[in-house]
């Protein structure tokens, strides 16, 4: 896949519960976002989940949407029920965080 020249990729991470196939496997729930920096709209999505349709579902939720949105979280609290619900909310924060100081850093 091609991203435009305007996108950023982010990484926000999280603690995810000690049972879960996640923390297995990754020891972490980690989220990658592509960004477009000029909208903030997300032009792609992925996580450390261990199911293929996780991953489709995450897309499903995000793709299209703008990362500072309040929406992207509560979609993640109305949608997503997977034992990693909390620690894809944490992690999606953490990544509007880190869009947030890249855009204030590149406004200086």
């Amino acid at each position: 896949m091609h991203f435009e020249d305007t996108t950023i990729y982010i990484v926000g991470d999280a603690k995810s519960p000690q049972n879960n196939p996640i923390m297995e496997v990754y020891k972490a729930f980690f989220v990658g976002i592509v960004v477009d920096r000029k909208t903030a709209i997300i032009v792609d999505v992925e996580c450390s989940a261990t199911l293929s349709l996780t991953n489709s579902f995450v897309k499903s939720l995000l793709i299209g949407k703008n990362v500072l949105s309040p929406d992207v979280i509560d979609c993640i609290n109305t949608r997503y029920f997977g034992s990693s619900q909390k620690a894809f909310g944490v992690a999606l924060k953490d990544a509007q965080k880190k869009y947030q100081q890249i855009m204030q850093s590149e406004s200086k």
